[in-house]
Formats: C-alpha cells, structure tokens, sequence
C-alpha cells in the first residue's frame, strides 16, 4: 500500500484513505463510498488483477439507469500453481458463464462478486445504512459482502448484470484446507442471504426461483444421497451401485456438455471437482 501511495500521490486523480485500524472489508469500503464523488464506484480486491478495458466495459453497461450493479468474469490469476488451482479456474468459469449469465438475461444477478463489481453511487448511498447494520448471530457482519450488496440492490428495484468481456484475475487457494474456509465462508453467506432474497422472487422470472432454490436444496439432496447410499452399504454390506452410477453420470455428462460449450477439453478434468464436494464441502 504504501508503495501504491508514494506512486500516485502526487496524481490528483487519486486519493487514498489510510484508517487507523484493520477494520475488515466493509466498513474500508463505506470509508472510501462516503468519500467519493464520481457516479460509478468501482470495487476491486486487493488480490484482483483486471484487464485494461474493465472500467470502461462495465461503465459501458452501467449507462442503463435501470442497472444497478454489474461484474465481470472471474478467472483464477494463479492456475498453474496447483491441480486445486486449475479445479477451481475451471469453477469460476461454469460460475459466470453458466450461473451468473443465466441470471443476468433477466437481470438479477443474485451475487456481483468482490473481486471487481461496479456500482451506481446514488444507489449505494441509499443502502449504505442497511448494508454497515447487518447482523449475525447479533454481531455486526463480516463476510459475505458482495451477495448482501446485491441483494439490496435488487430489493431497491436495480437490475444486476454480468458482463463476459470484462476479465479480471484472482488469486485463488491452492491448498484444500485454505480452499474449505473460503467454501464455508461462502455458504454461509449464500444459506443466509437467499432468506432475505426470497420476497424479491415474486416479482423476478420463473426461472430465478428454480435457480435460487436449486443452489439452496441441491446440495441437501446430494448429500441425502451419499448418506441413503452409506446407510445402505452398512445395513446390507452391499455397494450401492445405483447411487454410485447415477452421481457418476450426471457428473460426466455436465462436463461433458460444458466441454462442449466452451470448447476446451480441459473441463473433462472437472469430474475431479465431485468427490472434494461429496467427501469434503458436504459434510
């Protein structure tokens, strides 16, 4: 940070906000919203690299009053690092090009990710009460900023909208343990925030509420069966192949059509991605 600031600080474009204390993500990024002035607020994390015509492709977007928030796609700026690293480049992928692309045709993408997301200020300014007092458990929040951002946004009757061209890198885990906290942190703010998102499905397309309640009760039903299938193995002493065969199929065959989708081979590889969810992020 320090070296960003003696960089730019004689640049009147810039201005930079140094708090007294680590105060997490939220309450930095309300600092710099009150501060600002222009009409777009981009945010980007500390760890997010983006390609040089972001800004202008997400404010491209942001020219419709009626949007409210869009983001870019994901990609993992550190692939190479580990077998982990290309899983989860490869998860980010079929995140914004399956899930947030499908949602952005009818504007409501239920969650611009913090990596880089662009927001109408005037918007913000509005929400900002709402969005520093949430709380958990009855303490103040401190993870899942970006989908709680969202949620108010479209609850203030913004659209939400994913922009493909808009490519921005990001380190992700290259270790299991690292990759586990990141997944938990993560659900919990996805189980909690899909509450507060369900009295805006009435007013949205048909297909969201299928997706919103699918992201929720879909695992649930994975994991229903891993555990029909373990009660079976223990009660009978038998495999249970049919519970086997069927998660097995589903799992090539999604990847093989998102192979084809995307026209790279290398999402066949993907099917290593099952087994992590089934033994690991499940339980």
């Amino acid at each position: 940070f320090l070296r960003v600031r003696a960089f730019y600080s004689r640049d009147p474009r810039f201005s930079f906000i140094l708090l007294p204390e680590n105060v997490g993500k939220r309450k930095a990024q309300i600092a710099a919203i009150g501060q600002s002035s222009g009409d777009l607020v981009l945010n980007v994390d500390s760890d997010s690299t983006i390609a040089f015509d972001v800004v202008s492709k997400l404010a491209s977007k942001m020219r419709d009053p009626e949007v409210g928030a869009v983001m870019g796609q994901l990609t993992a700026s550190n692939p190479g690092d580990t077998w982990l690293t290309k899983l989860i480049d490869m998860e980010y992928w079929l995140a914004c090009n399956e899930e947030r692309a499908a949602q952005s045709r009818f504007g409501a993408v239920m969650c611009c990710c913090g990596p880089c997301a662009m927001y109408r200020r005037s918007a913000l300014a509005s929400l900002l009460d709402q969005y520093e007092t949430q709380l958990f458990r009855g303490k103040l929040s401190d993870f899942g900023e970006d989908r709680h951002l969202t949620i108010l946004m479209l609850k203030a009757g913004f659209r939400t909208e994913y922009v493909p061209n808009a490519i921005v890198a990001t380190v992700v885990p290259d270790t299991l343990k690292s990759y586990l906290r990141q997944q938990l942190r993560w659900a919990r703010s996805t189980f909690r925030d899909t509450f507060l998102a369900l009295p805006l499905l009435r007013g949205l397309n048909p297909f969201l509420t299928f997706d919103v309640v699918g992201q929720n009760i879909g695992p649930l039903l994975l994991a229903l069966s891993v555990v029909t299938g373990l009660a079976h193995f223990i009660t009978t002493a038998t495999v249970p192949w049919w519970t086997i065969l069927i998660i097995a199929s589903m799992t090539i065959i999604r990847c093989g059509v998102v192979a084809l989708h995307a026209r790279q081979l290398r999402f066949l590889g993907f099917v290593l991605h099952t087994p992590i969810n089934l033994f690991l992020l499940l339980p």
